[in-house]
């Protein structure tokens, strides 16, 4: 675990709880267990770390449930609220107005407005993207990627470009390749969904900035397969990240109790769940008797206990040398523990095999949704309290080198 050397207050004790959530994160049970909340601090944090000294600067905690972050060119930040707004930071301040002309979200239980992400020519169209839980009428939804332009205060001409049919709710990333086109995720625990190839659920899916389907995708053309399909078998695939130099597709993906995993994705394969995973069912019970299968893919991290994987960065900038080229991942909590939420850094050699993994920012005991390196090459966190709060911090981190 990472020490602390400098901070405002004491973490407090462990909780006496020790049994795991059966239900999940949104068990009421989980109220009993764990550590206690714990405000941020009102100044930076200093830790030491494995490799390198750190300062963590809390940018804004006056957030509600913050789901993912984009940087305009300008370094200003667009952060998605969960229960249904989009924000910005400007010059480091979070703007008091709600960003305008956002979609009508469901924001139930894991469901709301999800992620945010620029059009690679975002300087010339200003087109931003976003993916959110699109009310289907019957007390239900279903996942949506919209489309809308950016004039500084609100999105204009936002129209739906992409919904999921039939619907499926859930976590739902996008990233864009190096060759424009988006990936897109799709949550798929229920079920058989994530493996029958004509239906969206828990599948990469990979369209054109449009929502049209690029005629090199894997399926196409195939009877009883959707054409938007890039790859199957995912629970819930909640980090999505295109490497930086080889152009691959990483995903976090959350196992149940137990099976978390980082995923390079392949067109046309096929990932396992339900058939295969390391994971535990949230009441103990093996999900599957073996973890692999021939004709499906392994990942290559994998977590038991699940930390509850959330965003993916890759690290390529110079404020931190020691950590240059490694994975950053968000975790929400650590064996079903809540107020267990971290940062795990993973270190890969040169033949892209793990060496080392680093816990960070434990001593928040925050739920960490999001992480993303910024234009200047410091570190940018989304951290949260539990979701059965009623109250409690959405906070926007800045991870810098400490002196």
């Amino acid at each position: 675990m990472v020490a602390a050397l400098s901070a405002q207050q004491t973490p407090p004790a462990a909780g006496p709880g020790t049994r795991a959530c059966a239900g999940g994160a949104l068990d009421p049970s989980c109220r009993a267990i764990g550590t206690p909340a714990v405000p941020l601090p009102a100044g930076p944090t200093v830790f030491e770390t494995a490799e390198q000294k750190i300062r963590v600067v809390v940018v804004t905690k006056e957030l509600a449930h913050p789901w993912s972050l984009a940087f305009l060119p300008d370094g200003d930040m667009l952060v998605t609220e969960r229960p249904g707004r989009l924000r910005i930071v400007r010059h480091g301040v979070l703007d008091p107005q709600p960003v305008g002309g956002v979609p009508t979200v469901r924001a139930v239980g894991l469901s709301g407005l999800l992620d945010v992400a620029l059009h690679p020519r975002y300087a010339e169209n200003q087109l931003v993207y976003l993916t959110y839980s699109k009310p289907t009428g019957d007390n239900r939804s279903t996942t949506a990627l919209a489309r809308g332009r950016f004039d500084g205060k609100a999105l204009v001409d936002l129209r739906d470009i992409f919904v999921v049919e039939p619907g499926a709710g859930g976590a739902s990333r996008i990233a864009f390749g190096k060759d424009g086109t988006i990936f897109m995720t799709v949550a798929g625990a229920g079920g058989q969904r994530a493996q029958d190839p004509n239906d969206p659920a828990g599948k990469v899916l990979r369209l054109r900035d449009d929502g049209s389907v690029p005629g090199d995708n894997p399926f196409v053309g195939r009877p009883e397969h959707r054409p938007e399909v890039y790859s199957l078998g995912h629970r819930s695939n909640v980090g999505l990240a295109v490497h930086p130099d080889t152009g691959a597709v990483w995903t976090t993906e959350n196992g149940p109790n137990g099976g978390d995993e980082i995923n390079i994705v392949l067109p046309g394969r096929n990932y396992g769940w339900p058939i295969v995973s390391y994971g535990r069912a949230y009441e103990g019970p093996r999900v599957s008797e073996v973890p692999w299968r021939l004709s499906m893919e392994q990942p290559i991290i994998f977590w038991v206990p699940s930390i509850a994987v959330t965003g993916i960065a890759f690290y390529t900038g110079d404020r931190f040398p020691a950590w240059k080229g490694n994975v950053f991942v968000g975790g929400l909590r650590t064996g079903e523990i809540p107020r267990t939420g971290h940062i795990e850094r993973i270190a890969f050699n040169a033949r892209g095999e793990e060496m080392r993994r680093e816990s960070l920012l434990d001593a928040f005991h925050k739920r960490i949704r999001d992480v993303r390196q910024g234009p200047d090459g410091f570190l940018y966190v989304l951290a949260e309290d539990e979701p059965t709060a009623d109250t409690g911090e959405g906070a926007l981190l800045r991870i810098e080198p400490a002196p």
